[in-house]
């Protein structure tokens, strides 16, 4: 059966997915948009409220459909959005190749016991024309219920920055408290007082500043015994740097992000102000975290590979641990795409969401060039805006990987002026090799290598 308005409004599980549809049916939300003919596969790119999209393939002849989101709902609404829009107009899916995240599917796919939307849901009416038009069909608001709307967001403000303000001094006092008792006692027990005072930190609204304690004990444990109390003193002197500076403006938005939380995608693309950057970029290699409070962190590395200016960008995401919820990057190291950026509003901006993506065939672009770059440069650049920053993307210039015994790695440059040691064990090939040029993310005590060019080709430093 073909791929029509009628099976997209029978496949909706309610009224309110195909509501949540329409929202997506903007060109701008899809920067991919794909079709086969022959498989009778369609598959997109779904900018959703992360900075990695959510993939979506739909199967025009049964109906079969798959995304990447956590949605509990079946078919989700990027499920629905793909199949409606391309009911609409299928000359907008662009022809290619099958992908190999599709031909996956593929295999684990179960075959159709029949058309998908014969199995549609019962209950409630749905219709189609209905969703489309509901945005038309409210009512305007008067400006007496947005003068009190705003009041009560202000209101809602003005109590979480009091209420944070209380916790930041008691977050101070506590600070104190692990210094006079000694450093030593403060490792033995570091797991359960970060957690304690992190715990304190959530009951005040500041989400992100206890997200931040939270990581303390595994930033530093990881470290060689001998080199953990200066780690400890040094995280210690940024929470204070931190707590000083948003003290004396909460209402900056880098500040309010690393103590409360983050504005949304929709705000920060609909913002007049924000920094957007249209060029060439390379994805250097992201790096998966499972936190402690039961999210996932997925960190992707880019590279602007035509302008010196805004080099660096971080698409960073958070999904749920756990639950049968599995995401796939819709990025890997070695990818280049021309896409206008949108980045956080930083002194030094780093943080970022794709407002348009467009993947490239093939590109000559090289890296930007290193010349006499010293490779700290980037970590004081960042340190001296923000010094409360726990670490910075960095460039590094000719050199080699050298190994000591199993477990210790460095970095060291072919002048000899630089050894930096490295956070993980790189592959073997990397070893032999000569690194013309290389990217990796620095904290002070490890660089993490991302991926380098090398005498034997380019390598990716996975971890």
């Amino acid at each position: 059966m073909p791929l029509t308005q009628s099976v997209v409004e029978s496949l909706a599980p309610d009224q309110a997915s195909l509501k949540a549809a329409t929202k997506l049916m903007k060109a701008g939300k899809w920067p991919l948009r794909q079709s086969d003919s022959v498989s009778e596969l369609i598959w997109g790119e779904c900018q959703g409220s992360g900075s990695n999209p959510y993939r979506v393939i739909v199967h025009t002849g049964d109906h079969g459909y798959k995304c990447t989101c956590p949605s509990r709902k079946f078919p989700c609404k990027h499920s629905l959005a793909l199949m409606w829009m391309y009911a609409d107009d299928s000359s907008a899916y662009t022809a290619a190749p099958v992908p190999d995240w599709v031909t996956d599917w593929l295999g684990r796919r179960r075959g159709p016991s029949g058309s998908a939307a014969a199995g549609k849901t019962q209950g409630k009416p749905k219709n189609i024309k209905a969703a489309a038009n509901a945005d038309d069909a409210k009512e305007p608001v008067d400006e007496k219920t947005l003068a009190r709307r705003a009041a009560a967001a202000e209101k809602r403000a003005a109590n979480t920055r009091k209420s944070v303000r209380d916790a930041t001094e008691e977050l101070k006092l506590w600070i104190g408290d692990q210094l006079r008792g000694g450093l030593p006692q403060f490792l033995d027990d570091l797991t359960d007082r970060c957690r304690r005072i992190a715990a304190r930190m959530v009951d005040a609204k500041a989400a992100a500043l206890a997200s931040r304690i939270d990581g303390i004990p595994a930033r530093v444990m990881e470290l060689p015994a001998e080199e953990r109390i200066d780690a400890t003193i040094a995280e210690l002197g940024k929470l204070v740097l931190l707590i000083q500076a948003w003290q004396a403006n909460p209402d900056d938005p880098e500040l309010h992000r690393s103590m409360i939380s983050s504005q949304t995608r929709d705000d920060l693309l609909s913002s007049q102000t924000a920094l957007r950057v249209k060029s060439t970029f390379e994805v250097l290699g992201d790096r998966i975290t499972t936190r402690r409070d039961g999210l996932v962190s997925q960190a992707t590395w880019l590279c602007n590979l035509q302008q010196s200016d805004h080099r660096f960008a971080l698409l960073l995401d958070f999904y749920p641990a756990g639950g049968g919820v599995k995401r796939n990057s819709a990025f890997t190291a070695g990818d280049r795409f021309d896409a206008e950026l949108v980045y956080y509003d930083a002194r030094q901006p780093l943080l970022a969401i794709i407002a348009e993506r467009e993947i490239l065939d093939a590109s000559v672009l090289p890296w930007p060039a290193v010349g006499g770059h010293d490779p700290y440069d980037d970590y004081v650049n960042y340190l001296n805006k923000s010094p409360w920053c726990l670490s910075a993307p960095m460039q590094m210039p000719e050199g080699r990987l050298c190994k000591a015994g199993n477990r210790r790695y460095w970095w060291q440059s072919s002048d000899g002026k630089h050894v930096i040691p490295l956070s993980t064990k790189p592959p073997l090939a990397a070893l032999g090799a000569t690194l013309t040029q290389a990217y990796g993310v620095w904290n002070g005590w490890r660089l993490d290598l991302l991926s380098a060019q090398t005498d034997v080709g380019w390598l990716s430093f996975d971890d």
